[in-house]
């Protein structure tokens, strides 16, 4: 059964089609560009990619505004080109994963057009309607200090629709089955298209079933149950990959208690600790993160992730570790977003390579499915000129060409980074392709490693007592294998002792360096950690 889930030990790559490569030289990327470019990916080790939302849409929210479900927005080319690019990927036997975007449309659909021509419209009840100004009309914003509400009146129709993001993202009723079988349609068309499966955007959004004035909203989790066996009927390993910020003891509606409901989750929760043990130093309240969403069954995962293409939401940490994390890696209140978040790339928020190769290492070694934001292997900057989330949504730094390689074009989608020390003629592809220390290179060999190491997608792990608050010990076994991994999170060396009999071996083989540890005549290990030093170790036979 474990065998057969081929998520357990993936790499998942996520990229946006309109920064990522310009095939055709009009300044905004297409699947033309991303074509030539998978190359790329399958030789970085690349096996799954994850493609942001790349439908027709007015674009004011990164392509989350959705104006048709069927088709290929004409900025990124067909559904022909779509379809060459799914041809492509197969032959490298890379997966795909897209986007699943319905708890709103684009206020420009037509669905939403023919809700709000009429009351007695077919299409009313796709969407969630008051007519009066509901009491919470201000309340629940996804994006507050820049969204002003989640009511907001429509003077066509002279009623109030309900949207949790941007008010020109009016919500779809999924209580409605007629909602629900379109979104069934939905994925069945891009199932058929040959998709791998759907991350799945705003989950508790797309269940919830709001009503005017009521404080808390009724969670309807079946709903998840219907899209897996709707999934697994069209296409029995298609995956659902779901983005719900949520506690732990929330997980298993999510995950189902059987697992029928999503098969992988991004950790938000272990995310915001990590980041937090990053800033600190302090391991313990990442390990007690770590615990509280440990799983029990073998069949679900939790993709983990450093950056993604949002703020680094770091809203369920105390204000006082959040305040820790703000002053160490965005002290700028033009680097903080939404009063609790962060809106940096990993490379520059984190500053030194060594504490990005520990980040990355310590990602990778995580329990789970681990996910890489285009341009953080090459290490790519930020541009905290441009607004909001746009500012980690630049241009991928193909060479030192102009425009960074990514188009001819004098006018791109966002301007390419060109001073400091993050410009692209500084960090980019070519150049670290041909350099063996560089960051693209390292990355290749720890997705390589991370491959080479399915005891973490499909084994049991322990937490190790090392002694030390800021030294993070873990042991993976599975099918008589053992992995032990170590993190040194301070700026000083460590020696770290090990007992050779609790490690159940006399030999540890370094997975990252050609060297071994032998029991010595005490019967332990000795393990050197440099300044934010990481070691993967397997026992010997």
């Amino acid at each position: 059964m474990m065998e057969d889930l081929w998520y357990k030990n993936s790499v998942i790559y996520s990229l946006d089609l309109e920064t990522f490569m310009d095939g055709n030289n009009d300044g905004i990327g297409d699947f033309a560009g991303l074509c030539d470019r998978l190359d790329y990916l399958h030789a970085m080790g690349i096996d799954t990619v994850w493609l942001a939302p790349f439908q027709p849409t007015p674009n004011k929210d990164n392509g989350y505004d959705i104006q048709d479900y069927y088709g290929v927005d004409p900025r990124h080319g067909s559904s022909g080109d779509f379809v060459d690019f799914m041809h492509r990927a197969n032959q490298l036997g890379i997966k795909v994963i897209i986007d699943l975007v319905v708890n709103h449309t684009s206020d420009l659909h037509p669905w939403f057009k023919e809700a709000r021509s009429s009351k007695d419209s077919p299409k009313r009840d796709w969407y969630v309607w008051s007519d009066k100004k509901p009491s919470d009309w201000n309340e629940g914003m996804v994006f507050p200090g820049v969204q002003r509400a989640t009511w907001t009146l429509d003077k066509q129709s002279r009623t109030y629709y309900f949207h949790r993001f941007h008010e020109f993202e009016p919500d779809l009723n999924t209580d409605n089955p007629q909602v629900r079988e379109e979104i069934f349609r939905i994925m069945g068309y891009w199932l058929q298209m040959g998709v791998a499966g759907f991350r799945v955007d705003a989950v508790p959004f797309v269940l919830e079933s709001p009503a005017p004035g009521k404080k808390k909203s009724k969670m309807n989790y079946d709903y998840l149950k219907e899209m897996r066996r709707f999934l697994q009927w069209r296409k029995g390993d298609a995956v659902l990959l779901g983005e719900a910020n949520v506690l732990p003891r929330e997980t298993m509606n999510y995950f189902g208690e059987q697992n029928d409901g999503i098969h992988l989750m991004f950790n938000f929760f272990v995310n915001q600790y990590l980041f937090y043990a990053l800033a600190t130093t302090d391991t313990k309240p990442l390990i007690k993160a770590l615990e509280q969403t440990r799983l029990q069954s073998a069949v679900p995962q939790w993709a983990h992730f450093l950056r993604n293409h949002d703020e680094l939401d770091l809203g369920r940490l105390t204000e006082a570790q959040r305040n820790e994390v703000f002053s160490r890696f965005a002290p700028d209140e033009n680097m903080q977003l939404y009063f609790r978040g962060i809106r940096r790339r990993l490379g520059p928020m984190l500053g030194s390579r060594q504490q990005n190769e520990l980040a990355y290492s310590l990602m990778f070694s995580l329990p789970g499915t681990p996910v890489l934001r285009y341009g953080d292997e090459l290490g790519m900057g930020d541009n905290l000129a441009l607004d909001d989330r746009n500012s980690v949504r630049t241009p991928m730094q193909w060479s030192g060409d102009y425009q960074a390689g990514f188009s001819k074009a004098d006018k791109l989608i966002h301007p390419v980074i060109d001073d400091g020390y993050y410009s692209y003629t500084h960090i980019n592809v070519e150049a670290q392709r041909r350099d063996p220390g560089s960051m693209l290179n390292w990355m290749t060999a720890m997705i390589r490693l991370r491959r080479e190491c399915p005891e973490i997608g499909k084994g049991t792990w322990a937490i190790e007592d090392t002694g030390f608050d800021h030294i993070l010990g873990m042991r993976y076994e599975w099918n008589g294998r053992r992995l032990f991994i170590w993190h040194n999170f301070s700026d000083n060396p460590q020696e770290l002792v090990f007992s050779a009999k609790k490690a159940g071996t006399r030999r540890l083989i370094d997975l990252l360096s050609n060297i071994e540890s032998i029991e010595d005549d005490k019967g332990r290990h000795t393990i050197t950690l440099e300044a934010y030093g990481y070691r993967w170790f397997r026992a010997g036979s």
